[in-house]
């Protein structure tokens, strides 16, 4: 006699990963990264890889066996143009057709969308980009700015204790991608060990993605993907962050 868990109570004895790759979506998505930046193969192999990872996850809970969920924060080192925030929206976009986020959204930051410039600034800000990433992807593009240890005045760690706490409490609802120049990013993980344990349960390997600078990569010759979302400009799939007009500092942080 064999027992029968609630889990698995009507649960299929096998599933067709091909047939459900095919339902979900995810190679439409995969063919599009491919058209969207030219050259970059370790980089697509490593996204195919993560997408391959999770619809196997899909297909053992859809049967009925265990499979804890991946913490999904990611982080994606590059110079700027070479591709990251178009990674980041296919990304967005795998896992909400796999179901891992209910929207599927991307909201693209920078520091200056989560640290205020005074005493109760930050907190309210960071909250607020939190709030509307839910259900999607939260992209912070150099994400080593958030953390300035030579002003004692600066805001910053305020917004990478509450960023820290979120990611942990409501990693099945948002997925977080740290973004920048390698070296700096690694300094950050370095002064911030927090934020480093976040990234990198994604197996095989790290769930870091790097993104090496291709002369002419990006369609078109125009090579920078990243400069849209700086200036708040939206593009197809990406909400920016809104513009907040600063109130004028009391306490003499610097932002």
């Amino acid at each position: 006699m064999t027992a029968t868990s609630p889990e698995t109570a009507g649960a299929p004895d096998a599933v067709d990963l091909a047939a459900l790759a095919r339902e979900s979506g995810v190679p439409n998505v995969l063919d599009e990264l491919e058209r969207d930046l030219v050259g970059l193969a370790p980089v697509k192999a490593r996204i195919r890889d993560i997408a391959a990872l999770l619809l196997v996850d899909r297909g053992r809970r859809l049967v009925g066996l265990p499979a804890e969920p991946p913490s999904l924060h990611m982080c994606f080192t590059g110079n700027p143009g070479t591709g990251k925030t178009t990674v980041a929206m296919r990304m967005a976009e795998i896992l909400h057709r796999l179901g891992y986020v209910r929207k599927g959204h991307l909201i693209a930051v920078t520091r200056d969308d989560l640290v205020g410039q005074y005493i109760g600034h930050t907190a309210p800000k960071t909250r607020e980009v939190l709030k509307r990433a839910m259900g999607g992807v939260l992209f912070i593009d150099e994400a080593y700015y958030l953390y300035r240890p030579e002003n004692e005045r600066d805001y910053g760690q305020e917004a990478i204790e509450i960023l820290l706490q979120v990611m942990e409490n409501h990693r099945d609802d948002l997925v977080v991608i740290l973004a920048g120049y390698k070296d700096r990013m690694d300094t950050f993980f370095q002064s911030n060990p927090g934020m480093a344990s976040r990234p990198g349960q994604i197996p095989p390997g790290k769930g870091v993605i790097d993104l090496p600078a291709v002369p002419g990569q990006v369609p078109g010759g125009k090579g920078r993907v990243d400069d849209q979302d700086r200036e708040g400009v939206a593009q197809p799939g990406i909400e920016p962050a809104p513009q907040q007009e600063q109130a004028p500092a009391e306490s003499g942080g610097d932002g």
